[in-house]
């Protein structure tokens, strides 16, 4: 057994009700332990009396957790009772009228964007699965594509149907995210100069996602496929790699939240391109995952499948993957900061040495060599929040230019 508490293991040295939120949240979530006769740090305090313990948390479950959680109760030989919750199909599981979640070793309530998704989740059902209500839609941006692409002869409801953008009550949300004009967030580019100052700018709010993505690409062209001229022969240069671009501006568009109102940002240097998109990893997959390609489900499945049909998409799940093999021969490679909240992804020009931004480079000058820190003593060095530096960290420790030992609380940094 586990001698800490972490996301999926909650000690509790005694019975009290504060217990049923992370019922809750591993109900909601993912399977979980909750370890009673065990204190706040791992030393066991024996239940005297096991069975009736585990009656009462057998009752209290029962009466306060709806729907009614899968799990179980086992008494251990050390005088613990283990009660282990699996994740449900029927959520959102309420405990007293609220919904909870994990960060880290704590269960807290969920908020009503994400409370929204549980419901989704729970009636298996995607985000752009929903019911569309609003304006009537038009579709010229996807009828063009389809014609090009699959050459079909007439765009009707019959293409929609088979599309699945259209059911019996109307369209959904993927017809909406698809039409000519929306009213969900998009993608902002921004391109910079030499000296940081704005050369462009590039505002697709409101058009169809196929606009979005065939303009991303043509600002792309603009600013990173140049002309050589060797003597008489002229030859076209990608200063970053078109088909990595292409691979994580897909990706930003088809698998971010879209019920999160915060648009898609491009950001447009000499040295780099920065992809940022909202909602982070979905829940189950880690980073390592997210990087070899290995998604367990797609956040907008209706999208992904009519992006994969007019070719923008080649195949599921293998855009990580293609992005990388661009870099497999030069010596700058993609970043990438994944968490649960955002996305984003930093494709290197390779003529270019990138150098650090700026809060990267204030850390490195803050941390003296030799000397090993804590993420808090870090906190205090530089004045950084928790969420911003494990950001930054994980940045300058994915460029090798710092070095990390230790788990958990007892994790040092230093610099390489």
């Amino acid at each position: 057994m586990s001698d800490k508490e972490n996301k999926y293991l909650e000690f509790k040295e005694k019975q009290t009700r504060a217990y049923l939120k992370t019922v809750s949240a591993f109900a909601n979530y993912f399977d979980g332990e909750i370890r009673f006769g065990v204190d706040d740090d791992g030393k066991i305090v024996p239940i005297e009396d096991q069975r009736s313990f585990a009656l009462n948390l057998e009752n209290q479950i029962n009466d306060s957790i709806k729907p009614r959680p899968d799990y179980s109760i086992v008494c251990n030989k050390n005088g613990t009772i283990s009660l282990f919750v699996k994740k449900g199909t029927n959520a959102p599981y309420f405990y007293d009228s609220k919904a909870y979640t994990r960060k880290d070793t704590s269960s807290v309530e969920v908020d009503t964007i994400e409370l929204k998704r549980l419901v989704m989740e729970g009636a298996n059902k995607t985000f752009d699965e929903i019911d569309y209500y609003g304006p009537s839609l038009s579709f010229k941006d996807l009828e063009e594509a389809l014609k090009e692409s699959i050459k079909i002869s007439s765009f009707n409801n019959d293409v929609l149907k088979t599309l699945e953008l259209i059911n019996t009550r109307g369209y959904n949300n993927a017809a909406s995210l698809l039409s000519d004009s929306n009213n969900f967030p998009g993608v902002e580019i921004r391109v910079f100069k030499d000296d940081n100052t704005i050369k462009e700018e590039v505002n697709l709010v409101g058009k169809s996602l196929i606009r979005q993505f065939n303009e991303s690409i043509e600002v792309f062209k603009r600013n990173y496929v140049v002309e050589e001229i060797n003597g008489d022969k002229r030859t076209v240069k990608e200063l970053i790699p078109l088909i990595a671009f292409r691979e994580i501006i897909a990706n930003a568009i088809v698998h971010r939240t879209y019920d999160i109102p915060a648009n898609t940002k491009v950001a447009m240097y000499v040295d780099h391109i920065e992809v940022s998109s909202p909602g982070g990893l979905m829940f189950g997959l880690s980073k390592e995952q997210y990087l070899r390609g290995a998604f367990s489900q797609l956040r907008n499945p209706i999208v992904a499948s009519v992006f994969k049909r007019i070719g923008i998409i080649e195949a599921f799940a293998t855009g990580i993957k293609r992005t990388l093999s661009c870099y497999s021969n030069r010596s700058s490679k993609p970043v990438f900061d994944v968490d649960e909240y955002a996305i984003s992804v930093s494709l290197p020009n390779a003529d270019i040495i990138s150098p650090k931004t700026m809060t990267e480079n204030e850390l490195l000058t803050n941390m003296s060599a030799n000397i090993k820190y804590t993420r808090a003593e870090l906190e205090a060095l530089t004045g950084y929040n928790k969420d911003k530096i494990i950001r930054v960290l994980n940045k300058l420790i994915e460029q090798g230019a710092i070095k990390k030992e230790g788990n958990g609380k007892g994790t040092l940094y230093f610099v390489a």
